[in-house]
C-alpha cells in the first residue's frame, strides 16, 4: 500500500521526516529492528495479537515489540483502561498496533478509542476496503478507502442537560480540522494512484457545520485539479454503495458519518474481521483491528487474526518495510483462495492456529 501520510517513519528512525530511500552499503548489513508498541487488548485480542506477531516475523519484518496495556485488565490493575504509561509509550515510539479493547461500561470511562485519537491527535481514520478471494458477498472488485475525521463532530463529547428530559450535544466543526482531513484524503489518493475523491456531507440539513466542511472541501479540491472531486449527501452515498460500490475510490467525511460508512463498507467485502484500520496523526500512528473483543469465543482458539494482520501490514508500509507488508497481503489472498485452515467466520472449521499456520506456509511460497 502507498504511504498513508507524509510523516512516515523511514530509515528505522521513528518520526523521521526524510522521505528519501535509505542508503544501503554493499555488505547489506542487517536492518535494525524498529520498536513498535503492541497493545494486545481484551477478549480475543491476545490471541490475534500473538498470531499477528508470528506472521509478521515470518514475513521478514524487523520489529521490536514493546508491550503496552489497555482495556479491562488495565482498568482492574490501575483504575484506568488507557493508562498514561501506555500513552507515553506511543509518544516515545510513535507507532502502535492495537488489538480490540473493551471500555468498562457504567463506570464513567470514556471510549478507549476516542481517548487515543484525541490524546494523540490521530485526526485521520483510514479504512482500506478491498474484495478478497472466496469471501461470500454480493460484490466483487471493491477497492476503496474511507477517510474519516477522527477528533471532532459529535465525538467531541460536549453535551449537557438543558432542563430535565432535554439533552443538548454539540457537533464541533472547525475549518482547520476540515482542511487537514480533506487534504489528507487528496494526498492519499495522489500517493496511491487513485483518481476520485468523494466528499460525504449533509449540508442541506446542517448548512452551518456541514456547510463549512463542504466549502473547505471545495477549496482544498482546487489544489488538486488533476484529481476528480465529487460531493454526495450521506444518505445518497449509502444507497449508491449498496447499488455499486466499485465506482468509488476515496471517500472522506466527518466523524459520525465516517463511523457508520466505514462499517458499512466493511460489510461489502465480508465484515470487520477482514478489514484493517489506521489512525494517523501528524506525529503518531496507531493501527488496529476495528472489530470487537468477542468475549464469547475468547480462549477457544477460534478467532480470525486477518483484520489485525492486515492492520500490521499497513503499519509496516508506514514505517518503510513495504516488502514484508506486500508479502503479508499476498499471503492473506493466497490463504483465502486455497480455503484451508480457515476459521468458522470464513466458512471453514479451522482454528486460529491452523489459519496462522496456513498464512505462514503461503508466505514461504512467495
Amino acid at each position: 500500500m502507498s504511504p498513508l501520510s507524509d510523516n512516515r517513519v523511514v530509515n528505522n528512525t521513528p518520526g523521521s521526516g526524510d522521505l528519501r530511500p535509505p542508503l544501503r552499503c554493499a555488505t547489506k548489513e542487517p536492518l535494525l529492528a524498529t520498536p513498535v508498541v503492541i497493545i494486545p487488548g481484551d477478549g480475543i485480542g491476545p490471541e490475534v495479537s500473538a498470531a499477528t506477531r508470528a506472521v509478521v516475523s515470518a514475513a521478514g519484518a524487523e520489529i521490536q515489540w514493546i508491550e503496552g496495556e489497555a482495556g479491562l485488565a488495565a482498568a482492574e490493575k490501575g483504575g484506568d483502561p488507557l493508562p498514561v504509561s501506555t500513552l507515553d509509550l506511543i509518544r516515545r515510539y510513535r507507532v502502535a498496533l492495537k488489538g480490540p479493547c473493551t471500555t468498562p461500561v457504567g463506570k464513567g470511562f470514556r471510549s478507549i478509542n476516542v481517548r487515543l485519537r484525541q490524546e494523540l491527535d490521530l485526526y485521520a481514520s483510514v479504512r482500506p476496503v478491498r474484495s478478497l478471494p472466496r469471501v461470500a458477498v454480493p460484490y466483487s472488485n471493491v477497492d476503496l478507502v474511507v477517510v474519516r475525521e477522527n477528533t471532532e463532530g459529535l465525538y467531541s463529547g460536549l453535551e449537557h442537560v438543558v432542563v430535565p428530559g432535554v439533552v443538548e450535544s454539540l457537533r464541533i466543526v472547525t475549518k482547520q480540522a476540515a482542511d487537514r482531513i480533506v487534504r489528507f484524503a487528496f494526498e492519499l489518493a495522489r500517493h496511491q494512484g487513485r483518481r476520485r475523491v468523494t466528499f460525504c456531507h449533509k449540508a442541506n440539513v446542517l448548512p452551518l457545520s456541514d456547510g463549512l466542511f463542504l466549502a473547505t472541501a471545495r477549496s482544498v479540491a482546487e489544489d488538486f485539479p488533476f484529481l476528480q472531486f465529487e460531493e454526495m449527501h450521506v444518505d445518497a452515498l449509502c444507497m449508491q454503495l449498496a447499488l455499486d460500490p466499485t465506482r468509488f475510490d476515496v471517500l472522506v467525511m466527518e466523524n459520525l458519518f465516517g463511523d457508520v460508512i466505514s462499517d458499512l463498507c466493511a460489510g461489502l467485502v465480508g465484515g470487520l474481521g477482514l478489514v484493517p484500520g489506521a489512525n494517523i496523526g501528524t506525529r503518531y500512528a496507531v493501527f488496529e483491528a476495528v472489530h470487537g473483543s468477542a468475549p464469547d469465543i475468547a480462549g477457544k482458539g477460534l478467532a480470525n487474526p486477518i483484520a489485525l494482520l492486515l492492520s500490521a501490514s499497513l503499519l509496516l508500509e508506514h514505517i518503510g518495510q513495504s516488502q514484508a507488508a506486500r508479502r503479508i497481503e499476498e499471503s492473506v489472498r493466497r490463504t483465502l483462495q486455497a480455503g484451508r485452515g480457515l476459521t468458522r467466520d470464513l466458512g471453514g472449521d479451522g482454528t486460529t492456529a491452523s489459519l496462522t499456520e496456513q498464512l505462514i506456509v503461503n508466505l514461504n511460497l512467495i
